[in-house]
């Protein structure tokens, strides 16, 4: 057999790219080292899943699954300097001998209360299309450390229900930067392969839906419950039924068990459904929907109803404090909303819904995590949170936005039908046609810190765009 055909060596380059951190070189190193980083640097915009993160930033290894294939980071003891430099390469074959790369993290003192980010890659992969990730990596190093620095005061231990899901990884990632340890707590039998050598070992507890054993949740200080059956699909009786079964019930006795095992906080999901599909007519004189505004009257409003009244009911009268976080259209290309849109959008296929006059109550994935560990580790906020950025859009706007910033056009409305075909009635009426302009009152009024609050913006920094075309 003839030996396959080398790439010509010339095509082997060396890209550098920095950035100034405005944090002390200790944190961050200290940051890059803790679980979750990997995740979190992790552009959502790229077909890359993190598999397993490595142990250690010397020797550790890292597994990850790009555009379906796998790809092994090894780190290299020979390229490690403690405190501001470490080295990983693509070690899988044939991958290896195609791209060649050779990652090396530098740190260095920065201008006065910054330190200065270098990443040095020696690849066949061209440079052009590198730039929107360590561009993206920079801007969250900078949100998730300052996160931590308003809200990681000290290390708690919080278990995760629903981590695996799309918020619960993002969540337990952004925790585990913080220095908090997070215990994962899974179904008997569901939980994941043990992990290879070289690669991080995540904590993991057994958790029985119906009756948790307060035990699971011994020297756990918070709880983040968020669990529950996927809401999108036909409202069947089968789907509805699955629906309440996975949130009600469970949900209160998850509350009472963390209580029993003198967990001080409990944070559980809720949803913007709670005020109902119509709360806000279209048009911009639609009232702004805050946490005291009464609950809707159709099946997912009283879905979320008497689920946060689950968990509620069950913590009345006692210490454990709660907190049921109201989210709203969550936006990362990783999944929810933008996940089936983003496709059509790119090959200029996307439009507005029916007339476009529904509101949406949007919110970026980071800021999104950033309002749970604030939930966790702020004690002065209790009850309801808004989960939605503070600038609400029509689906006019949005569309009109969404099509900006990835320089397509949005000319072909969609039919109010077609959702209808595809999801049936109630969904569509409930869901995609649901018009709620909804308000973060709670966390205005804690002054609390937005990431992306508006949508252009939130929407470049997810899709790796920096010239989004807005004329403003």
């Amino acid at each position: 057999m003839s030996p396959s055909p080398e790439v010509p060596a010339s095509t082997e380059h060396t890209a550098t790219f920095s950035a100034e951190i405005p944090e002390s070189r200790d944190r961050l190193w200290t940051w890059l080292g803790r679980p979750g980083a990997a995740v979190r640097l992790t552009p959502p915009w790229q077909p890359i899943s993190v598999r397993h993160e490595a142990a250690d930033l010397r020797d550790g290894v890292a597994r990850l699954r790009v555009g379906g294939l796998p790809w092994t980071a090894t780190h290299q003891p020979d390229g490690y300097v403690e405190g501001s430099r470490f080295t990983d390469e693509l070690t899988t074959q044939p991958l290896d001998r195609v791209l060649q790369w050779r990652h090396q993290h530098e740190l260095a003192d920065g201008p006065t209360g910054s330190v200065t980010m270098i990443d040095r890659l020696s690849t066949r992969v061209p440079k052009a299309m590198l730039r929107s990730v360590f561009d993206f990596r920079a801007r969250q190093l900078t949100g998730d450390l300052a996160a931590h620095r308003r809200w990681s005061q000290r290390p708690l231990t919080i278990a995760v229900t629903g981590a695996s899901g799309l918020i619960g990884t993002a969540l337990s990632a952004l925790l585990g930067g913080g220095g908090h340890r997070v215990i994962r707590l899974a179904r008997p039998g569901q939980r994941p392969a043990e992990p290879p050598p070289g690669a991080l070992r995540h904590e993991f507890r057994d958790w029985q839906p119906d009756r948790p054993d307060p035990a699971v949740l011994s020297g756990v200080d918070a709880v983040v419950h968020l669990a529950g059956a996927g809401i999108l699909g036909r409202f069947t009786p089968a789907h509805r039924q699955a629906l309440r079964a996975s949130r009600i019930g469970p949900t209160g006795a998850l509350a009472r068990a963390a209580n029993d095992a003198g967990v001080t906080t409990f944070v559980q999901a809720s949803a913007i459904g709670y005020y109902g599909a119509d709360a806000s007519p279209a048009g911009a004189a639609a009232t702004e929907l805050t946490e005291t505004a009464p609950a809707g009257d159709d099946f997912l409003a009283r879905l979320v109803r008497d689920w946060e009244a689950d968990g509620a009911q069950a913590l009345a009268g006692t210490d454990t404090r709660h907190v049921a976080v109201r989210t709203g259209l969550v936006l990362t290309p990783a999944g929810g909303l933008l996940r089936p849109l983003r496709p059509l959008f790119t090959a200029g296929l996307g439009g507005r819904i029916g007339d476009g006059g529904q509101w949406m109550s949007w919110i970026g994935i980071d800021d999104l995590v950033d309002v749970y560990l604030r939930a966790v580790t702020d004690t002065s906020l209790s009850g309801p949170l808004n989960a939605v950025a503070p600038n609400p859009v029509t689906n006019k706007a949005f569309t009109e936005i969404f099509g900006r910033v990835l320089h397509r056009p949005t000319l072909l409305p969609v039919p109010a039908l077609g959702p209808r075909l595809l999801l049936g009635q109630q969904a569509t009426e409930e869901f995609v046609l649901a018009s709620q302009r909804v308000a973060p009152a709670a966390l205005t009024a804690a002054n609390h810190p937005w990431r992306h609050p508006e949508l252009t913006a939130a929407l470049a920094h997810l899709l790796g765009k920096t010239d989004t075309g807005d004329p403003s």
